[in-house]
């Protein structure tokens, strides 16, 4: 397997989803708490990342395998378009999963047993999102549950394993991280519907019942739109709560773009074509918001 195709397999360009999280996490933790623990913030980062592959991968080999649409099966699918092993693939899920689950047990020795309770729950989700009976990902759930794992419990252990000697576990605490969180909580959700709305008749085809199914791509595009919107508000709300560094207002700049690519996405809806749209607003908007927060903090250290 060439490193592009494997890229592929573990779809490289979504990693934004998890990675950005990750670091606002660490900014939030420095900003509020005036705390850091940058080796176990370390090992957090690689034992996610790893799994975050697991998860790509696990989803793409259930897809192949559980596909109604030979032609989705050959021609669509990763694994069989490029020929990819599946045994293969299976051994690599196996290999990742162990090492980011050592890297866990590690952490939970360290920082207590908040993390394992909070692993536990991050594993079930990412692992039950393509597989089981009923998987996540094939439900009107996928963008809720996405949304919020990896936008939000990415952050929250983030936080905690950067600030566990300090932190309190209350509805404050947890609310602060939260609305902090929330951007990209929207910004990952809308990835996940974006990739619905594109797929809508392939999902069909393959008999699963993703949030489309319920609402239709109109409704879809409407909820799209909207969380492009909210993110934005919410970034502006956060100085005034004293959450962010008034630097983080800068966001806005990237207004203009997400506008474009919204409209992008309301005007066709191929997978091949406009699903891009949703992976650049979650990039743009992602990582403009975190690089404004860490040199708002920046300028606050000074």
């Amino acid at each position: 397997m060439s490193l592009s195709v494997f890229l592929e397999l573990v779809e490289i360009k979504a990693k934004t989803a998890s990675v950005a999280p990750f670091l606002l996490g660490m900014c939030f933790s420095a900003y509020y708490f005036n705390h850091l623990n940058w080796t176990i913030s370390l090992v957090f980062f690689v034992a996610m990342f790893l799994f975050n592959m697991v998860v790509d991968m696990l989803d793409n080999y259930n897809d192949y395998y559980h596909a109604d649409s030979k032609d989705y099966q050959e021609n669509t699918n990763i694994i069989g378009r490029e020929n990819i092993s599946p045994n293969l693939v299976l051994w690599l899920m196996i290999g990742f999963s162990a090492l980011s689950a050592l890297m866990g047990l590690w952490l939970v020795v360290k920082a207590g047993l908040p993390v394992l309770w909070m692993g536990i729950f991050c594993f079930a989700i990412g692992f039950l999102y393509s597989s089981g009976p009923y998987p996540i990902s094939n439900l009107p759930l996928g963008e809720l549950f996405s949304g919020f794992t990896m936008g939000f419990m990415i952050v929250l252990l983030s936080v905690y394993l950067n600030t566990y000697q300090i932190f309190i576990w209350n509805f404050d605490t947890i609310g602060k991280i939260f609305l902090v969180a929330l951007a990209d909580e929207l910004w990952i959700s809308n990835l996940m519907l974006a990739n619905n709305l594109c797929d809508a008749q392939e999902d069909e085809d393959n008999h699963r019942k993703t949030i489309i199914h319920f609402i239709g791509k109109k409704a879809g595009l409407v909820f799209f739109s909207l969380k492009n919107i909210l993110a934005f508000l919410i970034i502006i709300l956060l100085p005034f709560l004293g959450l962010a560094p008034k630097f983080v207002w800068l966001t806005i700049i990237i207004v203009p773009f997400v506008w474009r690519q919204n409209k992008i996405l309301i005007g066709k809806q191929v997978k091949t074509e406009t699903f891009i749209t949703g992976v650049k607003i979650l990039l743009i908007g992602s990582m403009t918001y975190l690089l404004t927060y860490f040199i708002g903090l920046l300028i606050n250290l000074k």
